[in-house]
């Protein structure tokens, strides 16, 4: 007998799938931001205007986005070297460090943030080297940034790390017997393969931290138009009773986010077509 033309599959049928799919993400996406717009609209557009075009509110977007933009950078960088290290040696406390990657996800934010305020303030351990050298770490910008990139760093390291466990070593070695240079075999041969999912890495890390709140107020000061953080604002609309308010900072931070999640995805299927044509 000849094959079937339909295989069947252990997922419920089309049907049923989509109407789970669309029914959860309405719950869990779709309502919430619906919410939020409803919110943040119900005033008028003139008023939510007037909410965010104000020297604070803008203060705050600027400082949440870049601060988070630099840390998933970094992040970038730093998770896919970690996570070569970690898949590609073998050295002592090697489980031990791939363990402690995964700190920042069991590790409650409140607590991450009072660890790191412990660390980096003025009479802290790294605090008070650096206030030695005449360089102040927490209650700056710099305390924030080193909060962003501790709550991002897993994302893109476990991220690419499957990836390169399945990068044969022949791939390297083919490389190298055709005449390559290292540097030649890394940008042209592995990065190419790493980069969907470092990129993926990427904007896991990002939106974790434009939306940061509990590592941050900690180690941030709060200053207004210096340190205080578009979440930080939300949270103050909120206890003032300005509903709407927090709303439209929503609604701005909201529009940023997908700006910036659309141009990397647009590089991620960039990337894979340009793989998908070597």
């Amino acid at each position: 007998m000849g094959q079937p033309l339909v295989h069947k599959s252990p997922i419920p049928g089309l049907g049923l799938s989509a109407g789970i799919t669309l029914t959860m993400l309405s719950l869990m996406v779709l309502l919430p931001i619906a919410a939020l717009l409803v919110k943040g609209l119900a005033p008028g557009l003139p008023a939510l205007f007037a909410t965010v075009n104000t020297p604070r509110t803008w203060a705050a977007l600027y400082l949440s986005f870049r601060l988070a933009l630099v840390a998933a950078v970094f992040n970038l960088v730093f998770g896919v070297v970690l996570a070569w290290v970690l898949v590609r040696y073998r050295f002592p406390l090697r489980k031990l460090l791939d363990a402690a990657v995964d700190l920042p996800f069991a590790l409650p934010t409140a607590v991450a943030g009072i660890a790191l305020t412990a660390l980096y303030a003025p009479n802290g351990a790294f605090g008070h080297i650096a206030k030695d050298w005449g360089f102040k770490i927490a209650y700056t910008q710099w305390g924030i940034l080193i909060a962003l990139i501790f709550v991002g760093l897993p994302f893109v390291t476990r991220t690419v790390q499957p990836v390169i466990e399945e990068i044969e070593r022949e791939v390297e070695e083919a490389s190298a017997t055709l005449g390559a240079t290292r540097a030649y075999t890394l940008r042209r041969v592995i990065l190419p393969m790493l980069a969907p999912a470092a990129l993926t890495g990427f904007a896991l890390s990002l939106a974790r931290a434009v939306g940061e709140y509990g590592s941050v107020i900690f180690i941030a000061g709060n200053i207004p138009l210096k340190t205080e953080i578009a979440p930080l604002l939300i949270v103050i609309k909120l206890e003032e009773y300005n509903d709407a308010g927090a709303a439209a900072i929503g609604i701005a931070m909201l529009l940023i986010s997908f700006g910036m999640l659309f141009v990397i995805n647009a590089v991620q299927v960039w990337s894979r077509r340009r793989i998908g044509n070597v």
